[in-house]
C-alpha cells in the first residue's frame, strides 16, 4: 500500500500587553476547542507551540489548558515545540538574547509541561542565514520555515517533501519546509481536497514527509472560522479523515521525522519570510507594482512556473518603512546595550538585574515592530506595551546604577541610525528625544511615573491597500476564505480619513501658517506651510547647571510673506529639571529681514498613548475639564487660551501647559486607516494640540514666549472622581 508521512504543526500566540478579553475569547474559540478534539481523536498527533506570553497566561488564567496539554504530552500525542519567550523577530535582536529567550521558554516548557523541545517556532517565519550557530547554542535542532524559502534557493515542489540539514560555520539545523498548499487548504477548503492531496503524495516507499504548520488561531479566531471549524464541524471531520485513513496517513511529531526519516540533502537558504510577509515589507509604490506584475503572470497562466521568482522585500525593511517602528527598535537595542554592560560589570546576577532582563525581552516581541494584514504597528496598545516595558527596565538599569536620586543626563548619538546625531536627555522623571536634524522636534518623551511614551503617536501614510478601500464592499459570505483574502470595512467613509504627513509627527514642532488656516485643513494635511523649519535643520547647544540640563536649538529660516520670502530667526531652549518631572521652555522669534512681517505662528504637539479614547481621558483648558470639546476625538478651536493640557485619570496623571501669552488653541484627533483581522478599520493614534499667535514684527524685532510643561501624579480618589464625572457627561 502506498503510505505518506504528515507532520501536523500549530503555533499559537498573543501579544504583550494585548487586551486580557481577547486571550479570553481565542482560548474558548480556538485553543480549548483545539485541545478537547485531539483528546477526542488520539491517532491525531500534534506539534504545536505556545509562545511564553500564551502558555504563562494559561497557565494563570485558565490551568485547564495546562492539565490538558501535559495529559496529551505524556500520551505522546503532543511534541511541544520552543522558542523566543516573548515571540521576538530573532534577526533583529542582539545574540546574547536570541539565546536567553530561547533557554527560557524551554526550561518552562520542561517544567510546566514536562517535555523537553528539541525544535522551535521561528517568530514570522524571517530566517537569515546566520541564525543556525544561534539555534545550536540554543539546544535548538530543527525550525519549520514555508517552502517559499526553499523555492527561493532554486528547489522545485517534488523536492520539498522532506527536510533539509543548513549549518553556519559547521553548526547543523534541520529545516522543515511548510507546504504551502496545505497551507491555504487547511481549513479554507473541503476536507476531502487534503486527502486527496496526502494520496497523490503516497508512495510505496512511504519515505514522502508532507508539511503542515500555521497559526493555531485559524482554528477560530480568524473572521468566520469558528462557525465552520466547530459548529459546521470541519476540524471534526478533518481529524476523523485522518483517524480514518490512519493506515495509508502515518502522523508524526517534528522530531520523529528527524529521527526516523533521512534528510534529503543540504541547503543554505536567502533571507525571507512567508510569501505575504515580504510583500507587505515593500514601500506602498512596490507593493502595487508587484500585485500588478503578480496579476500579469496569472492571467498569462505563469504563475505556477515563475511565480517563485517573483519576491517581495526584506523584513528588516519594516525598520526603513516605518519610523516607529525603527524608534522601538532602536530604544529596545539601547536598552539590550546597557543589561549586556551591567552583566559584563558583574560578579553575579542580581535580581534587579534579571527583572531588567525580563522586562527588555517582553520588549522585544514581534507584533508592533511591523504591519500586513494584521493591526500590528498601527494598535497603539501594542505598542505602548513594548515602550512600558522598555521604560520598566531602563529604572530598573537606573536602580542599579545611579547614586543620586535626582538627575539629569546629555548624550549626543546616531540613535536612529540615519547618519544625523540626536540629542537624548535622560532625568528620573523624563526622557527626551531630540531630532536636530529634522525641525528640532521632539520625537519620543517618556514620562517615567506611568512607564509611558507619550508620543506614541503614528504620522499618517500611503498603505499598499489604502486603494482597495473604495471598493471593499460587502463582507464575504459563505465559503470560508483565507484572511490574506479579506477586504471589508468595519465602517462606511474610512477612503474620506487617507490623509498623509509629510513629516514626522512630534512636539515642538514650527509652523508658519497661512493666515487664514483653520484646524480641519491642517488636520488633512491640506493647507499652506509657510515656514521651512518643520522639517528642516537646527543647530545645536547643550550645558549643565548644577544638575538641571539646558539645551537650545536655532534656525536662520524663511518665511513666505507678502510675496517674498522674509528672514526669520527661531530659537527655542529647553530647562530639563531634576528634581521634578517638569520643563521649562523658551522661543524667540526675531525678524531679520529689512521688512515688517506679518506671521501666524504655530506649535505643532502630538500626544498618543493606549487609552486615548477613553472617557477617562480629557482635554483641559486653564487646568479644568470643559463642559464642551472636552473629549479627544473632535476638531476644536478655542481662542484666549494660556493654559492646556491632558487629563488622564486612566494612567494616573495630568499634563499641564502653561503659555506666557494667551494663543488660540486647535485641538484635533489623529486617525489612521489600516488593515487587521476584521478588516479596514479606523484608529485613533493621537491628538494634535496646536496653540497658535498672529504676529506683526518690525525690522530686528524679536517676540518671545516661556512654556511650561508640567506632570503631576493623580490623587486616584481624585482621579476616580473625575472619571466618573466625565462618564455621567459624556
Amino acid at each position: 500500500m502506498s503510505k505518506v508521512n504528515l507532520v501536523f504543526g500549530i503555533h499559537n500566540h498573543q501579544p504583550v500587553g494585548n487586551f486580557q478579553a481577547v486571550f479570553e475569547d481565542a482560548f474558548d474559540k480556538a485553543y480549548l476547542p483545539f485541545l478537547h478534539l485531539l483528546e477526542d481523536y488520539p491517532k491525531v498527533r500534534t506539534s504545536i507551540h505556545f509562545s511564553g506570553i500564551l502558555l504563562k497566561w494559561i497557565e494563570d488564567h485558565r490551568p485547564e489548558g495546562i492539565d490538558i496539554l501535559k495529559k496529551l504530552v505524556i500520551s505522546g500525542q503532543l511534541e511541544i515545540m520552543t522558542g523566543g519567550f516573548y515571540e521576538p523577530i530573532l534577526p533583529v535582536i542582539p545574540d546574547r538574547d536570541k539565546v536567553g529567550q530561547i533557554k527560557k521558554l524551554t526550561h518552562y516548557i520542561e517544567r510546566v509541561l514536562g517535555d523537553f523541545p528539541v525544535g522551535m517556532w521561528l517568530a514570522e517565519r524571517v530566517w537569515e542565514p546566520h541564525l543556525p550557530k544561534i539555534l545550536r547554542k540554543s539546544g535548538v535542532k530543527y525550525t519549520v520555515l514555508d517552502d517559499a524559502h526553499f523555492r527561493y534557493s532554486g528547489l522545485t515542489d517534488g523536492q520539498l517533501h522532506g527536510y533539509y540539514l543548513t549549518e553556519e560555520e559547521g553548526e547543523t539545523v534541520a529545516l522543515f519546509p511548510i507546504s504551502r498548499h496545505l497551507r491555504y487548504t487547511i481549513p479554507f477548503r473541503p476536507v476531502e481536497e487534503t486527502i486527496d492531496h496526502l494520496r497523490h503524495l503516497a508512495d510505496d516507499n512511504g519515505q514522502v514527509l508532507a508539511i503542515y504548520a500555521d497559526d493555531g488561531e485559524k482554528f477560530g479566531v480568524w473572521p468566520g472560522t469558528h462557525k465552520s471549524c466547530y459548529t459546521e464541524k470541519w476540524l471534526q471531520r478533518f481529524f476523523a479523515a485522518l483517524s480514518d485513513n490512519s493506515d495509508w496517513i502515518r502522523m508524526l511529531h517534528f522530531r520523529e521525522a528527524l529521527d526516523t526519516l533521512p534528510a534529503l540533502g543540504r541547503v543554505y537558504l536567502p533571507t525571507a519570510s512567508y510569501t505575504e510577509m515580504n510583500e507587505w515589507a515593500l514601500p506602498a509604490a512596490a507593493i502595487r507594482k508587484y500585485e500588478e506584475f503578480g496579476e500579469k503572470l496569472k492571467s498569462s497562466h505563469l504563475d505556477d512556473e515563475y511565480g517563485v521568482f517573483v519576491r517581495g522585500g526584506f523584513w528588516r525593511n519594516f525598520l526603513a518603512k516605518y519610523p516607529e517602528t525603527n524608534n522601538m527598535h532602536k530604544r529596545m537595542l539601547r536598552v539590550s546595550d546597557a543589561i549586556s554592560k551591567l552583566i559584563s560589570e558583574s560578579d553575579k546576577r542580581s535580581v534587579d538585574l534579571s527583572e531588567a532582563e525580563d522586562y527588555l525581552w517582553r520588549g522585544q516581541c514581534n507584533c508592533p515592530y511591523w504591519h500586513g494584514v494584521f493591526g500590528g504597528m498601527y494598535l497603539p496598545h501594542i505598542r505602548a506595551a513594548i515602550y512600558q516595558n522598555l521604560i520598566m527596565a531602563e529604572k530598573t538599569i537606573d536602580r542599579i546604577n545611579r547614586k543620586k536620586e535626582h538627575w539629569t543626563e546629555i548624550t549626543r548619538t546616531d540613535f536612529d541610525r540615519d547618519g544625523r546625531e540626536e540629542l537624548i536627555v535622560e532625568s528620573s522623571n523624563l526622557n527626551f528625544f531630540f531630532k536636530p536634524s529634522s525641525g528640532a522636534t521632539l520625537f519620543e518623551l517618556d514620562y517615567k511615573a506611568a512607564n509611558l511614551n507619550l508620543i506614541d503617536c503614528i504620522t499618517r501614510q500611503e498603505e499598499g491597500y489604502h486603494d482597495k478601500i473604495k471598493s471593499s464592499g460587502e463582507k464575504t459570505e459563505g465559503e470560508t476564505v483565507s484572511i490574506h483574502d479579506i477586504f471589508t470595512s468595519k465602517e462606511q467613509g474610512l477612503d474620506k480619513l487617507l490623509s498623509y504627513d509629510w513629516y514626522r509627527r512630534g512636539c515642538f514642532i514650527d509652523h508658519f501658517f497661512g493666515i487664514d488656516v483653520q484646524p480641519d485643513q491642517f488636520v488633512t494635511a491640506v493647507y499652506p506651510e509657510e515656514g521651512d523649519f518643520v522639517n528642516q535643520p537646527y543647530t545645536v547647544e547643550h550645558e549643565k547647571v548644577g544638575g538641571d540640563s539646558i539645551v537650545r536649538f536655532a534656525r536662520d529660516g524663511a518665511v513666505w510673506c507678502d510675496g517674498r520670502h522674509a528672514a526669520i530667526r527661531v530659537e527655542k531652549q529647553f530647562i530639563i529639571q531634576a528634581t521634578k518631572p517638569e520643563i521649562e521652555v523658551h522661543y524667540q522669534l526675531t525678524n531679520n529681514d529689512q521688512s515688517s512681517v506679518n506671521l501666524h505662528f504655530g506649535v505643532e504637539f502630538n500626544f498618543g498613548f493606549p487609552n486615548l479614547t477613553s472617557h477617562n481621558v480629557n482635554y483641559t483648558i486653564g487646568g479644568e475639564i470643559p463642559a464642551r470639546f472636552k473629549r479627544v476625538h473632535r476638531i476644536s478651536s478655542q481662542d484666549d487660551v494660556s493654559e492646556f493640557g491632558l487629563h488622564n485619570s486612566e494612567d494616573n496623571f495630568k499634563l499641564d501647559i502653561l503659555l506666557q501669552k494667551k494663543s488660540t488653541l486647535w485641538r484635533m484627533p489623529i486617525y489612521s486607516v489600516s488593515l487587521s483581522e476584521g478588516g479596514f478599520e479606523k484608529v485613533q493614534q493621537g491628538i494634535c494640540l496646536l496653540p497658535s499667535w498672529k504676529l506683526h514684527l518690525m525690522p530686528d524685532e524679536g517676540w518671545k514666549l516661556q512654556m511650561i510643561l508640567r506632570f503631576k501624579e493623580l490623587d486616584p480618589k481624585q482621579a476616580k472622581r473625575v472619571a466618573t464625572v466625565s462618564l455621567a457627561r459624556a
